[in-house]
């Protein structure tokens, strides 16, 4: 859900093992936390973010695998 208090469930789907980053950045573009980074195999990856140590605001959600980007704004309401 977005917005969301204070976790979120993400699911990436990868379609060939590579390499996949997740990572969280606040607006200043600084790394907030990582939920994925390394080598995977071909799969559905569901994977929660705990937010409950940062304070409200919108961060992006920056997902790559195999070439591709994807990103989301999600909202943390405290």
């Amino acid at each position: 859900p977005n917005p969301f208090n204070p976790t979120t469930t993400l699911t990436l789907d990868i379609t060939e093992n590579s390499f996949a980053s997740v990572k969280v950045f606040n607006l200043k573009g600084e790394v907030v936390g990582v939920l994925m980074n390394g080598m995977v195999e071909a799969n559905t990856y569901t994977m929660t973010w705990d937010a409950s140590n940062l304070s409200s605001g919108v961060y992006m959600i920056k997902a790559e695998s195999n070439g591709q980007v994807a990103t989301q704004k999600v909202m943390l309401l405290k």
